[in-house]
């Protein structure tokens, strides 16, 4: 029944920290439940100063919120007014870690101001600004960390803030001009909410709306200083009209500002409260540097309150008065307790009474007890204390590794996407550049469609001049004949008047020749009609002839015209052509230097990746690598002969030719990046550090030539693009050096190839792992022997040094063999999971480093066995010291240390087997060092035995032998220096022989 209600008896009693944090936390809910309740009234000032100074006790101001957000803030208004309130004085006056804290709360607040901003009048609204101001506060010291909560700083201070940047400064003006705005909407909601009589801010309810207005009249003053002063600066570095809007919005804060000022000072409610300060009627003129001489800063201050009434009165009103009443009865019982002590101390001389005595026993007695309980306690704590440590560092650990992995992971992705962006803007330059070709070439074409429409005109017009010359002609022979004609008639007519000259002359003469006369009257007659009727057809021919001229006038005038605007479409047209022309050269040089130079990023990129130490975990084939030099080859190839057909003349590269050479370089530049890439990976798996040095130096020469080869062919562009030849001759030899340095690459890294066909077997390591398997049975069997001889042949303290020291080196021995095994089980995990389709002896092969690692550590193993057995014989046969028990269980744990860590390196972390491995290595280590204790336990049994017996010695022997000890201690001293240097000579000639075995070169077995 008694161990039944143990359980009730022994409770767990909590601790002097829970039970302060317990009655701090119910101190701050009751202090901040007091502060913020529903009565009407402003918040009392000794409340919001406990809650204050209980963020100061915490450090921050998590029980601060985690009392808020219990109280019924969505509920009731006036709750929620002073939230705001008490908020607004923490954040102003509380830790400096109390803003930080609060930033995940904004969304509450801002949560809280939307409810009751549906309400538009009374609290509703002034809860609504209320909120909006303190979000704004948040914000602002979210983005400016260095200003405190109550904006208080140095001038030193304000300009580290600054940095001496006009940026900033700009940028925090305009920061702080919002935050302006907000307290000066608050204030307008509050005074609005009043009917501004002066009684009306000594009501309750009047007091309550207006106690907010003192920290925002604090915080107001503080803005004010800070933006003058911040435009005095912007405006000594800026132009006026830069800050003009910077102006605007300071004069309407100032003119808010100083009313805000004015009718706060005139309520009778600040009077005892605060000072406010009265702003100029005129606000500063930035634009005159001068006036920042006679700036005054406003300053507010607030009044000193008047004492407490009591303290009692303070710890019954602040719910401590349970907490009171206890410590003075603890007072008392400490008082009354000494005073028994006292008594008893004072009775001492006279008759003690059995029942004080044992009373004071008694209380001794719980006090010793309470004593060990609380160091129990202690150290249970501080045990608990360094495990959580432990634990905190490996997952800090973990997550560092994590996160070192993910960086990579994201460095990786990141080179990808830069990768496929810059393809990407590539192939739009392209594609750019075909579209603006595309519409050269259809203006080309309009312009020649025009050409031959005006040249058809022209000839048209040929044509018809043609024509006219010829009815010119026509018109001059009708002319030239109708002239003849006169001339002819002239004569005729001549001829007549001759003629009836010599008839009239005849008349005279004859009479009788009358009828001859009236015939040739008849005649004359006739031959004027016909005169008359030749003179009208001459004057029509002459008036043709002036129409046709004059036709022919305008038709040469029409020829002249359009002559000289044929002219002039031939010259836009050819000016079209060359502008066209030079363009889509320029365009097309562009786009290739573009693409030159993106090859020389990518390869540049992996010549900075071949440094990365990340990457030298990374490896590669000999013969992969041998593999890429064909396709590298024909890439330059095609490479170089595309460039040529490019520049083979000073015309103008076709686009198919561009086209080619923009594949062939990105294709070539992608490919030669692989190539290096890869040849520092084949580096990382020689064995030989020289031999890999030099492939990876021979990658680096054959990526630098191809930077060579580039900047030429981009040289070579802009020859071109001045109508210089290009130097092909040059490309060509810069193209033979490219390929003599990949192959120069090759050819070393085939090299590597030959010095690493190192062949591995899997029966090798299984013999290995066997030979431990035997070496440690057959010790435990030797154990058990000599075990076995001690006890028959042996008695007393040897048989209990011999039976300690050899249970010791068994147990050593069971946890070695438990080790093997577990090492053994992992192996084949690992094997099975890293060799994929292939054989188990291609992964050993393709591992052969760890494998040799693995095989070595199995070596050592078994030869540690060994000596540990020979030096546990010795021992035990009184032949050899325990020291050498010790050194060679340290040894072999050391060795069993090696396996471990070579079976870790290829298993997975969350791999059963590998915990299993753990807590095996921890029971080797817990074994080990049972050994080294119990050796050192016999050692000092063994000493204790022989314990050397001075009692009987005279002053002369005593002092003979301290000389002969003395003279022994140098001896040993000096033989222990000898072995020192024996033992450092011994492990540098192993690291030696380690190193031929494991292929390193003679100048770092030399450094070794």
């Amino acid at each position: 029944m008694a161990s039944l209600s143990l359980p009730r008896v022994l409770q767990q009693r909590k601790t002097m920290l829970e039970v302060e944090r317990e009655n701090f936390e119910k101190f701050q809910g009751i202090s901040i439940s007091k502060a913020i309740n529903q009565v009407e009234n402003p918040v009392k000032e000794k409340h919001v100063r406990s809650a204050i100074i209980g963020t100061f006790q915490e450090k921050g101001g998590n029980t601060f919120w985690s009392c808020v957000l219990r109280l019924p803030l969505e509920d009731n208004r006036i709750i929620a007014w002073k939230f705001c309130h008490v908020l607004h004085k923490v954040l102003r006056e509380g830790h400096p870690q109390v803003i930080p804290h609060s930033q995940r709360y904004k969304r509450k607040i801002e949560d809280i101001g939307k409810l009751w901003g549906h309400l538009k009048e009374g609290y509703g609204k002034l809860i609504y600004h209320y909120c909006r101001l303190l979000k704004m506060k948040l914000d602002f010291h979210s983005k400016n960390p260095r200003f405190p909560g109550n904006l208080q700083v140095t001038k030193e201070e304000l300009e580290s803030i600054g940095e001496n940047d006009i940026n900033n400064y700009f940028q925090m003006s305009v920061e702080m001009f919002d935050y302006m705005d907000e307290i000066l909407a608050l204030q307008a909601a509050i005074f609005g909410s009043l009917d501004m009589s002066r009684a009306n801010s000594m009501t309750c309810s009047g007091q309550c709306r207006l106690a907010p207005l003192i920290p925002c009249i604090q915080d107001s003053s503080q803005l004010y200083d800070y933006c003058v002063k911040f435009l005095f600066k912007l405006h000594a570095s800026l132009p006026s009209d830069t800050l003009k809007g910077h102006r605007e919005r300071f004069l309407k804060q100032f003119r808010d500002l100083r009313q805000f000022y004015i009718s706060a000072s005139n309520l009778q409610y600040f009077k005892n409260l605060i000072h406010i300060p009265f702003l100029p009627e005129s606000p500063p003129n930035f634009l005159v540097q001068s006036d920042l001489g006679t700036y005054v800063t406003p300053v507010v201050i607030l009044p000193r309150q008047p004492p407490e009434s009591s303290m009692s009165t303070d710890v019954m009103d602040s719910g401590g008065g349970a907490e009171a009443l206890v410590n003075l009865d603890a007072t008392s019982d400490s008082s009354s307790t000494t005073g028994e002590l006292v008594d008893l101390g004072g009775a001492r001389n006279g008759s003690i009474s059995p029942d004080i005595i044992a009373q004071r026993d008694s209380l001794i007695e719980q006090l010793q007890a309470e004593i060990a309980r609380l160091r129990v306690e202690n150290q249970m704590i501080i045990a608990e204390y360094k495990r959580k440590v432990e634990e905190l560092k490996l997952r800090i650990v973990q997550l560092e590794d994590a996160i070192s992995a993910k960086d990579n992971e994201l460095l990786q992705e990141r080179q990808v996407k830069e990768d496929l962006l810059l393809q990407t803007e590539a192939v739009e330059k392209f594609q750019e550049t075909e579209k603006k070709a595309k519409g050269l070439e259809e203006k080309f074409q309009k312009l020649k469609d025009v050409y031959t429409k005006l040249r058809e005109e022209h000839i048209q017009l040929l044509r018809q001049k043609a024509e006219v010359d010829k009815q010119l002609t026509v018109t001059k022979a009708s002319c030239e004949e109708a002239e003849r004609l006169r001339i002819s008639a002239d004569a005729k007519l001549k001829e007549i008047e001759n003629d009836r000259l010599n008839i009239q002359q005849s008349l005279q003469q004859s009479a009788s020749q009358a009828d001859d006369l009236k015939e040739l009257v008849a005649a004359k007659e006739s031959v004027e009609k016909e005169k008359e009727a030749i003179s009208n057809k001459l004057d029509w021919v002459l008036e043709e002839k002036a129409t046709v001229e004059g036709e022919l006038v305008d038709l040469l005038a029409q020829k002249e015209a359009l002559d000289v605007r044929l002219e002039q479409e031939q010259k836009e047209l050819k000016r079209m052509q060359e502008l066209s022309e030079n363009e889509m050269i320029t365009r097309i040089r562009e786009f290739i230097e573009s693409c030159i130079t993106e090859a020389e990023s990518i390869l540049r990129r992996a010549l900075h990746e071949m440094d990365n130490p990340a990457f030298s975990a990374v490896t590669c084939t000999p013969d992969y690598f041998g593999r890429l030099e064909s396709p590298v080859t024909r890439s330059l190839e095609c490479t170089t002969d595309s460039y040529s057909a490019c520049y083979k003349d000073k015309s103008t590269p076709s686009s198919k030719s561009v086209r080619e050479f923009l594949r062939c370089t990105t294709q070539f530049s992608n490919l030669m990046a692989d190539f290096i890439i890869r040849g520092q990976a084949t580096s990382n798996s020689s064995a030989n550090i020289e031999q890999g040095e030099r492939v990876a130096g021979a990658s680096k020469t054959a990526a630098n030539q191809c930077l060579t080869l580039l900047e030429t062919m981009k040289e070579g562009c802009r020859n071109s693009s001045r109508n210089e030849d290009v130097d092909m001759d040059a490309i060509e030899k810069e193209a033979e050096a490219v390929r003599l340095r990949i192959k120069e690459a090759v050819e070393l890294a085939h090299l590597i190839g030959a010095n690493n066909s190192v062949e591995i077997h899997e029966d090798q390591v299984e013999k290995e792992l066997a030979d431990i398997d035997r070496a440690i049975d057959e010790a435990a069997a030797r154990i058990e022997e000599m075990l076995r001889k001690s006890r028959e042949a042996d008695s007393g303290i040897k048989l209990e040094v011999n039976g300690k020291i050899l249970d010791s080196c068994t147990a050593l021995m069971k946890a070695i063999h438990v080790l093997v095994q577990k090492s053994r089980l992992l192996q084949t995990e690992i094997v099975a999971q890293g060799k994929g389709t292939a054989s188990a002896k291609e992964f050993y092969k393709r591992n052969h480093q760890w494998t040799e690692g693995l095989i070595s550590a199995a070596k050592a193993v078994a030869i540690g066995a060994k000596f540990f057995v020979n030096a546990a014989d010795k021992a035990v046969q009184g032949e050899g010291k325990f020291e050498q028990v010790v050194v060679a269980s340290q040894e072999i744990a050391a060795s069993t240390a090696q396996l471990v860590i070579a079976s870790k390196v290829k298993a997975s972390r969350d791999s059963a087997n590998l915990h299993a491995l753990s807590d095996a290595s921890k029971a080797v280590a817990r074994a080990t060092g049972a050994v080294v204790a119990t050796a050192k336990d016999c050692s000092q049994l063994v000493a204790e035995q022989e314990d050397f017996d001075v009692s009987r010695l005279s002053l002369h022997q005593a002092k003979t032998l301290a000389m002969e000890s003395q003279v022994r201690v140098l001896e040993l001293e000096s033989l222990l220096q000898k072995e020192r240097e024996k033992v450092s000579t011994l492990r540098r000639h192993h690291y030696q022989l380690g190193g031929e075995l494991e292929g390193w070169d003679e100048k770092d077995i030399h450094n070794v």
